[in-house]
């Protein structure tokens, strides 16, 4: 998907739940989470069945 610095400045915007554990490196955190949402984006098959409810929390 599109990586350009304009979409990693908006993610980077720490959302509430972020801002109260703080992140060293926001931009870096949110190039990682944009990267992970296009991939299971592009392959969601092979997300499917991955992750139990339990394993999240």
């Amino acid at each position: 998907m599109d990586d350009t610095p304009d979409r990693t400045e908006t993610r980077a915007e720490l959302l509430p739940e972020e801002q109260a554990v703080d992140s060293a490196d926001p931009e870096g955190q949110a190039r990682e989470v944009l990267r992970d949402s296009d991939r299971r984006t592009e392959h969601p098959e092979a997300t499917l069945g991955r992750r139990k409810p339990e394993d999240t929390v």
